[in-house]
This record gives C-alpha cells, structure tokens and sequence, in this order.
C-alpha cells in the first residue's frame, strides 16, 4: 500500500468537485484521480503495485506539487500581448514564487478503482506562515480573477501543467483588457489559487479551471510606436 500512496501522491484533480468543499485556508483536501485506460489488464489494487507505473510515478511527482505550489505559494507571470502592427508574438511564462520541498509534506488516503479511473485523497496541512500569507493574498487590495485553460493529451501530464498555465493567461488577459485601453509592452505579476481546481479531459484535451487572487506587478509600456 505504501508503493499505491506514493502513486497516488501526484494524481490529478478531479473534474467532479463534492457538493460539500471543504474550507482549504488551513487543511487542503483535494479528489484525485487518474485513469488506467493505458492499462486495461489491471484488474486488483494489488495490480497497482506493478513496476509498469514506474514512468507514470515520475511524472506524477512533478505535477502535484506543482499545482499545490500555486495554491500554497502562488506563481509569478510575465506576459507581452500579441501586437501584430509592431511585429511582436504573444509571450506568456509563469514561474513557482516558492516550489515545495520535503518538509512540505503532502499525505495520501482512501484509494479506491471505479469507472476505470483510481482514485484518491490529497491532504496537505497548512503552517501559520502559509495560513497567514492566504490571508494576506485575500485582502481587498488582490482582485480574484478565474480562467479556462487546455493542455494536449498527447503530451501526458506535461499537458496538465500547459492548462494550467493557460488558464493563468486567460485570466491576466481577459482582466488587464478591462484596464488597459492601449497594448502595453509587457505585464508582470502574481497569483494564488484560491479554491480547488476543477479539472478534466474535454474533447480530447486536458482542461483546467482556476480561480486566482492577483497581485499587481509592472505595466511596461512602449516608448515609441
């Protein structure tokens, strides 16, 4: 079972978020899931424990954390609007503002295999400086934003983190577009997740939904035209 917790450790978010959501200012509790269409024989939990998941495993660690960052810690954003007339692409980076470490420790429970999908609970207990920073990022001061984001499915679990950084940039853009009446050079800021995330596969894609406080950062304007 200790192999299973570990697997489960980075499985992604449910789609379908339980009626009653518990508060997540002090003790994340999040649904996660993953589905074993890749691997249709396995039939037993005991199955899980094969060394076939070994790639999926590593994988699984970078995600979790990853999106847990983003609830504990938040992300940083640079982001240049596309302005064809000047010639520049859209650009758009988001970067961990702290990544998780080992003394972030993340706890496992209640694995179960239903509708082809395995299943399980991801608990993570905030500190007092993590609770008190969540307070900090809610201030009136941080407006909430939210976005939609899709990652390809053919690019496994590196595509849950493509949704979820387009959903950051849905968000930035849609909200800086109701302050900003001329392109700017460049955007810089941050975000936290507020709530649980809701995530799925949509035609085909991967698909996240984040709500987010955000905290004003630089507008860099052009200098000439």
């Amino acid at each position: 079972m200790k192999k299973l917790f570990v697997f489960l450790s980075v499985l992604f978010f449910s789609i379908t978020i339980f009626a009653q959501t518990p508060s997540i200012v002090q003790k994340i509790r999040l649904p996660l899931w993953a589905e074993l269409d890749a691997y249709p024989e396995i039939v037993s939990e005991e199955d899980i424990n094969s060394e076939v998941y070994a790639y999926p495993i590593e994988q699984l660690h970078q995600i979790a954390p990853f999106i847990l960052g983003g609830m504990i810690y938040g992300w940083d954003f640079v982001y240049t609007p596309m302005d064809k007339a000047r010639g520049v692409e859209e650009y758009f980076e988001i970067t961990e503002i702290q990544p998780l470490t080992s003394q972030d420790k993340i706890t496992y429970s209640s694995p179960w295999l239903q509708n082809n999908k395995l299943n399980c609970w991801c608990e993570f207990t905030r500190n007092e400086f993590q609770i008190q920073n969540y307070y900090l990022w809610s201030s009136i001061q941080n407006p909430s934003i939210q976005g939609l984001g899709y990652g390809s499915v053919y690019l496994g679990f590196e595509g849950i983190k493509e949704a979820a950084k387009d959903a950051v940039k849905q968000a930035v853009r849609e909200h800086y577009r109701t302050l900003i009446k001329n392109k700017p050079q460049e955007i810089t800021g941050s975000v936290l997740i507020k709530k649980m995330p809701t995530m799925g596969i949509d035609a085909g894609r991967y698909m996240i939904k984040l709500d987010f406080f955000l905290e004003y950062g630089r507008i860099k304007e052009y200098t000439e035209y």
